[in-house]
């Protein structure tokens, strides 16, 4: 099982992914059979590629994370996030939680991202 320590490391790294515009390097945190519900309720997005082509979009969109809180471990093999998504471009802001299940080489197996229709503000 991965150490607190790993999964807020790749959880940092998730939130610089981000910063840097790098969707290839966000989507390299996945294991390969990964499945990504945002916002959960949504269909899952389930595979690498898939995955990446939904963090490229998002990328791609002018997408910036800033957290809220300091990144949350478990005792067990998932860790959260609180944040807010900013897309300047399309004058959003959206209040999210992010929950991430990993397996024991330290992958993400799931990324569950928690937020509904009172989460969004126009900026």
């Amino acid at each position: 099982m991965p150490t607190q320590d790993q999964m807020k490391q790749a959880l940092q790294a998730y939130i610089d992914g981000f910063a840097a515009g790098d969707a290839a390097a966000v989507a390299a945190l996945f294991a390969d059979d990964a499945v990504v519900e945002d916002p959960v309720g949504n269909p899952p997005i389930s595979g690498r590629a898939a995955i990446e082509e939904f963090y490229t979009n998002a990328v791609g969109a002018g997408s910036k994370l800033v957290l809220e809180a300091p990144i949350r471990g478990s005792h067990g093999n998932a860790a959260a996030m609180a944040f807010t998504v900013e897309v300047p471009e399309m004058g959003l802001r959206i209040r999210v939680i992010d929950v991430m299940t990993f397996n024991e080489d330290g992958k993400i197996v799931a990324m569950r991202a928690h937020w509904g229709p009172d989460d969004v503000e126009q900026s």
